[in-house]
């Protein structure tokens, strides 16, 4: 839907007119995953594909909440004096905890809002839609309240939302991305201390191409915390004689020398990953700056390599797609982004090739999983803002 079909159902469902028009992207991982909770650096980008949000000033302490994206669900309607978790809330649970956490901390929501949502980023993909949500919401608060919130802030909170109010014990990656993203530059984020530069994330001639598995993640969560596990007690064994807080702070070479402290063969391969892809995230940093797309490419195939031989999180759907994108004319280099177990892929692809490559690559993957994948063309984009 356009801006003007939104402002069209605003009018239809809420019955009035529409006052302000916000954005909040997606997110893709660059490279650096499953690096976050070990101490790394993650290299995230805002993209053009996110959730729109279309709102109106109530005069009563109503938030009435409609999506585009579950029509089936109606218009959901809460009180500003009731904000607790209800499961039967669905979706708005995210906008909730949002506005919840802002009003605990000392702002005050004076009046009521209807609020339009919809979304490109398709669900269940590993595009960070939840945290799309909660960042739009949060500045839509900020705008309509003049509450005069720190973007950095508005990333906290939805960090908080997603980890207090929802129940997932994630990092603070997607709300940053999504919260601090700048229009044709990448992240490179230290999760320990949120340092971060901005890397330029001009690709020329050629695009970063999201491939959806169109698998939902049903894995992804229980694997996440089986292997946060494993990194954590192959982190305890190097501590036998490691001075170090994380697997974040070793370089492979003092990985490789005390390996044989972990002393078995699957809690070794996932703190190697776990150190190798956090070098490959400064090296992949260090490509961009320098423009050498084949050095970035070479890195985007290593990573997905390691995170499915080491890390063991990638799946028939995910290593189908990455496979065939890399032998396919003008790509540069593939790898799986997200948590892993379904959701999506991506490429970076010479425009010219790229046609070509969305027939050949789901040619091949329609033969082998049974069903078609999606193709999404994304740029870099700015952040959570105000659009009018």
């Amino acid at each position: 839907m356009n801006l003007k079909q939104l402002t069209s159902q605003f009018e239809t469902i809420f019955g009035t007119k529409n006052e302000g028009v916000f954005f909040s992207p997606g997110r893709i991982n660059l490279i650096g995953e499953h690096t976050d909770y070990n101490g790394g650096h993650v290299f995230p980008a805002a993209i053009t594909i996110g959730t729109y949000g279309l709102t109106k000033k109530r005069d009563d302490q109503l938030l009435r909440f409609y999506s585009g994206n579950f029509p089936d669900l109606g218009i959901i309607t809460v009180s500003l004096d009731d904000l607790d978790y209800k499961k039967t809330d669905n979706w708005t649970n995210y906008p909730k905890g949002m506005m919840k956490y802002i009003q605990e901390d000392g702002h005050k929501l004076t009046h009521g809002l209807d609020i339009f949502f919809y979304g490109n980023i398709p669900n269940g993909a590993g595009l960070s839609s939840s945290a799309s949500i909660e960042l739009l919401t949060g500045v839509i608060v900020n705008h309509h309240f003049d509450l005069g919130i720190p973007q950095l802030e508005l990333v906290k909170y939805g960090k908080k939302t997603e980890n207090e109010f929802i129940g997932v014990n994630s990092g603070i990656m997607d709300q940053f991305a999504i919260g601090m993203g700048k229009k044709d530059q990448a992240m490179l984020l230290d999760t320990n201390t949120l340092n971060y530069e901005l890397v330029p994330a001009v690709f020329g001639d050629n695009v970063i191409v999201i491939m959806n598995t169109n698998k939902r993640r049903e894995l992804a969560d229980s694997k996440y915390n089986e292997r946060r596990a494993e990194c954590e007690e192959a982190l305890r064994r190097l501590q036998t004689h490691l001075a170090i807080q994380s697997l974040g702070e070793l370089d492979e070479e003092t990985f490789e020398a005390n390996r044989h402290l972990i002393n078995d063969d699957i809690l070794e391969r996932r703190a190697k990953h776990a150190v190798t892809e956090n070098q490959r995230t400064l090296k992949a940093k260090e490509a961009l700056v320098r423009n050498d797309l084949e050095t970035f490419g070479r890195l985007l195939n290593a990573s997905h390599e390691s995170l499915k031989m080491d890390y063991e999180v990638t799946g028939i759907e995910l290593d189908t797609l990455v496979a065939t994108a890399q032998n396919q004319p003008g790509v540069y280099g593939a790898r799986m982004t997200g948590a892993g177990f379904g959701g999506c892929a991506i490429a970076l692809v010479n425009k010219d090739n790229v046609e070509a490559f969305k027939e050949a690559v789901n040619t091949v993957y329609l033969d082998t999983i049974g069903y078609a994948a999606d193709f999404y063309i994304a740029s870099v984009d700015d952040g959570a803002r105000v659009l009018s």
